[in-house]
């Protein structure tokens, strides 16, 4: 498994590493509570963690002899911000083949013919 990536869509491309994510966005984790009821080990957990790491998605604060790992909300905004612009070159795509499909091919309009 990587463990050295910078690109949070990477990071995410993995289901176990999303679930990971996901969890960690629930609440502030330690890998022991994360990997709780996750089908992989805890070390396995915390080579997931060093990939979202990497990727700015968590952050990680030492708590006692656990590490606590929170959403690093900025990451999660980078990816929010290109899915919206996504979103919006889909929408507006959508719109001009819906105008084109509702008006009717070039030069069909008021076409007495």
């Amino acid at each position: 498994m990587p463990t050295s990536t910078a690109d949070p869509w990477h990071a995410l491309s993995d289901p176990t590493r999303r679930r990971v994510l996901a969890r960690v966005a629930q609440a502030p984790s330690s890998v022991t509570e994360i990997a709780r009821g996750l089908p992989v080990s805890r070390p396995a957990v915390s080579q997931h963690l060093r990939v979202l790491l990497d990727a700015r998605l968590v952050y990680v604060r030492r708590e006692g002899r656990e590490h606590v790992y929170r959403p690093r909300p900025e990451g999660l905004e980078q990816l929010r911000q290109e899915l919206e612009t996504f979103w919006a070159q889909t929408l507006t795509h959508l719109k001009t083949v819906a105008e084109q499909t509702y008006l009717g091919p070039p030069g069909s309009q008021g076409d007495p013919t």
